[in-house]
């Protein structure tokens, strides 16, 4: 089976945590890994963003990332990005005929689109080529305007990704709660929806030995016996950091631990009028400028580190469609306390691997950490937790259901018989 996945407006090669980089790089790099280990030949295309990195990048065997020119290589917002939809659509149809064999185009089984602007060029092309259209939204507009931060995102971009749901094949979604969703804010066949949850490398992200939460607090400059809550990803106000700030400011205020408290919040601005600055002038008018650390986005193999350095790791999302630093840090041994929203409550298990909470008051938050700083004991019972809970999610089982997904699609697909549906709202 050969594969093409389309990821215009962020690269799986690119570090996540910066920019638009995020859950979804991560997402599509194993999966697309572990689907080559299983046979399936998998060309990601993306759009260039410097010319050091080559047209082709063999990312591992039977896997190549595929850099298509649409555009200047720097300088454009993600929002500008749909002014580039037909040159990245034209660049990628210019490299299938070069790439061929024998005077034919370079053929693929079925197309596999990741977010909305992604899935205009897979829908365009599936109908040129004659294959099956999978699309994964991994955010969608209606829901992420319904939790009312960030800025509402354009009514333009609702209609494409209605467009998306009435013509792909299948819409792969990470979770049940997401097709309720799906759902609500859609009009959509969810006998067309198939449920795939993502996984976590569970090979990289363990406890480590005894000494692994010492050597990390060493290497992080962290007191050893200080408490240490952590926050992965994008510093940007749907990930919900101004909650968790607001609430270690009144975790402090409270007074009621036994040990000095430390926050470390590790990854990088995104979105538009989103600094680090913004969250540094938060953290200073909360009083915890001195206790709190921000770092830079780390690779994988650091990333775990930071897991491992926390006593708890805080995903106050406004919502996700999985969780993937949720089961990752659980992975390394260390609590959550989650927002209960979108896929969270399936990544964190209430009560007995982390914490869910109810809204994004800072007031309830602070409630839900201090309870875990405080007692040792459950802290300590939940970590161990954690560990099996993370297990239950791996990025090959994750690849063998979507291999699943891909087989069901081809089985039933008739070219001659796939019509578009009309292109309204």
């Amino acid at each position: 089976m050969r594969v093409a996945m389309i990821s215009m407006h962020t690269s799986p090669l690119e570090q996540p945590g910066t920019g638009d980089a995020g859950g979804m790089n991560v997402y599509i790099h194993n999966i697309a890994t572990q689907l080559s280990r299983q046979g399936v030949e998998v060309d990601v295309f993306t759009r260039a963003t410097r010319p050091s990195l080559g047209e082709i990048v063999e990312a591992a065997p039977g896997y190549r990332v595929i850099h298509i020119v649409a555009g200047p290589y720097e300088g454009l917002e993600k929002d500008e990005l749909p002014t580039q939809l037909a040159a990245f659509a034209g660049g990628i149809i210019q490299f299938l005929r070069t790439n061929g064999h024998g005077g034919h185009a370079l053929e693929y089984d079925l197309i596999h689109s990741h977010y909305w602007l992604s899935g205009q060029v897979g829908w365009l092309l599936a109908d040129l080529i004659g294959v099956p259209l999978v699309h994964t939204g991994h955010t969608w507009a209606a829901v992420k305007n319904a939790s009312g931060v960030d800025g509402a995102e354009s009514e333009a971009r609702r209609i494409c990704e209605q467009q998306l749901v009435d013509n792909a094949d299948v819409v792969v979604v990470n979770t049940a709660d997401e097709t309720e969703q799906l759902a609500r804010f859609y009009d959509v066949d969810t006998e067309k929806i198939a449920v795939v949850s993502p996984g976590a490398d569970t090979e990289l992200f363990t406890p480590g030995t005894d000494r692994n939460t010492e050597r990390a607090r060493r290497a992080l400059g962290i007191p050893l016996h200080a408490k240490v809550v952590a926050f992965v990803g994008r510093l940007q106000d749907f990930k919900g950091p101004q909650v968790l700030l607001r609430a270690v400011g009144e975790v402090v205020r409270r007074d009621q631990l036994d040990a000095p408290l430390r926050l470390v919040m590790c990854g990088g601005a995104s979105g538009a009028g989103s600094s680090v600055e913004h969250y540094r002038a938060i953290a200073q008018e909360e009083g915890i400028a001195s206790i709190t650390r921000f770092l830079g986005p780390r690779p994988p193999q650091e990333l775990a580190s930071v897991y491992q350095a926390a006593d708890i790791v805080a995903v106050p999302s406004y919502n996700e469609s999985f969780g993937l630093v949720a089961v990752e840090a659980q992975a390394t041994g260390t609590p959550v306390v989650a927002a209960r929203v979108g896929g969270l409550p399936l990544a964190v298990a209430d009560g007995e691997s982390g914490v869910l909470v109810a809204g994004h008051d800072p007031a309830d938050w602070a409630t839900a950490l201090e309870q875990l700083l405080i007692d040792d004991h459950l802290r300590i019972t939940m970590a161990t937790t954690a560990v099996a809970h993370a297990k239950k999610f791996s990025w090959r089982a994750s690849a063998s259901e979507l291999y699943k997904v891909y087989q069901t699609v081809l089985d039933g697909f008739d070219p001659q018989a796939a019509t578009r549906q009309p292109a309204g709202v």
